[in-house]
This record gives C-alpha cells, structure tokens and sequence, in this order.
C-alpha cells in the first residue's frame, strides 16, 4: 500500500500581490503564509499522523520554504524535485497577473497547446509532466509514505490524472486547494478489483481554525440587526417584575 499526501504551499507573496510566480516572480511566503506552515508542523508533531518515508518538495521558493518549516515534525531530510513545480510561465514570470493575461491573451482552455508565454509551458505539457512525476515518484518509493509540497496547479493535475479524466477537456467546476490544506491519496487493492488510487480526503486544514476564523456575531446581537415590522415591536415592560425566572 502506497500513501501519497500532497500539501499546498503557504499564502505567498506572489498570491496576495496577483504576481506571476515562477523561479523569478517567487519571493516567498507572506506572515500569514509562515504562520499556516507553523500551525501545520505543530499539528503533524502533536497528532503523528502522517508516518512519512519521503519529504519532496517544489523548487519555487513558497514551496520549499513551507517544507522546510513543516520538515522537523516528520523528522526526515528535504528533497527538492523540479518536477513537481507549478506550471513554468516563461517570460510572464514577475508580471503583474491581469498584466500578462492581457500581453500574451493566456488562455489554457482554448488553447492547451500554447505556452502561457514564450518559454513557459502550455497546459498539455504542464500535464504530462505532472502525470510523469507523479508515476516516477510514486513507482519510486512504492509502499511507502510520501509527502510533496507543492502547489494549486500540481493538485489540481492530480485529481485528473488518477481519475484519468481527459486533460485536455477542463471541468465545469474546478478545486479549490487552500494554503498547506492536506490531500491524502492512497494506492490500494479492493476485494474484486484491481489496485487503484483512492481518494482518502481533500483540503484538511483543520489546523487553521484559528488562523483563519470567520466573523461570528453573538446570539444576543442578532436581534438588533433584523429589521423590524410594524408587528414585531419588543414587549412593553412589565409594572410586575419578570415573573418568568
């Protein structure tokens, strides 16, 4: 049995400023990025979960530095692989995004064939070499514990390739991977079946609870945020003291 856990990068710089990252454009995480990677090494130390074998991560800089700080609670060396990057913009690489859409009219659906910019990678090569890596990798360290931290792009190309969904035929929904959330892929024999992959969860970021909190309002509160009718008037007080208590 082979267990392969894919782990988002922490929020960059290059996410919160809309810039291209590539091995250029990558300056790393932001605070709220080290902070996600902190919570994520804390968990993985308290709960030991994940008993990994093999810690790789991507060379642009926010993947590489969210493993090297999640790195000490799996208590393994980091290996860095080129392969599992995020798609290889080219000359698009710095740019402000809405910038390069528009310079080089970057449209993957249209056209996978076309490189997002001269020298980066199109979309059909971005698949093959995700696919590729992902059967080296996995054929490498067969039966083992995997871990790769990586990026929206790699996971995304995962979902198709272990479905063997038609790369070239983007979904009408699409994923949603949040900053070092957890995507654990287990390789398997079912009675009757074949071996195959198994999708065990998606997007675990259960240790970002209170990272990331929404805004919660008080029970007491709501009421005076709700309009009020002409019927829905609160009780007059009563001459006689609260006889409810």
């Amino acid at each position: 049995m082979t267990n392969l856990y894919l782990i988002r990068h922490g929020e960059a710089l290059v996410n919160v400023n809309h810039i291209v990252g590539g091995m250029r454009g990558d300056t790393g995480l932001t605070p709220l990025g080290i902070l996600q990677a902190e919570r994520l090494r804390d968990r993985l130390a308290a709960t030991r979960e994940i008993s990994a074998d093999v810690l790789i991560a991507s060379t642009f800089r926010r993947a590489q530095q969210t493993a090297e700080i999640v790195a000490p609670a799996l208590g393994l060396p980091l290996t860095l692989d080129d392969d599992v990057q995020e798609l290889r913009p080219g000359e698009a690489d710095g740019m402000p995004v809405g910038e390069a859409m528009v310079r080089y009219a970057i449209d993957f659906e249209r056209e996978p064939y076309r490189p997002a910019s001269p020298g980066g990678e199109s979309w059909a090569q971005f698949m093959l070499r995700v696919s590729v890596a992902l059967d080296r990798i996995t054929r490498e360290h067969e039966g083992r514990t995997i871990v790769v931290v990586s990026h929206g792009g790699f996971i995304d190309v995962a979902f198709l390739h272990f479905f063997k969904m038609n790369a070239l035929a983007f979904p009408p929904a699409h994923f949603a991977t949040r900053h070092t959330a957890l995507t654990h892929w287990q390789r398997r024999r079912r009675w009757g079946r074949a071996e195959a992959w198994h999708l065990i969860y998606y997007n675990d970021c259960a240790h970002l609870r209170d990272v990331e909190r929404t805004v919660r309002i008080p029970w007491a509160e709501l009421s005076t945020l709700a309009p009020r009718g002409p019927d829905d008037r609160a009780d007059p007080p009563s001459s006689e003291g609260d006889k409810t208590r």
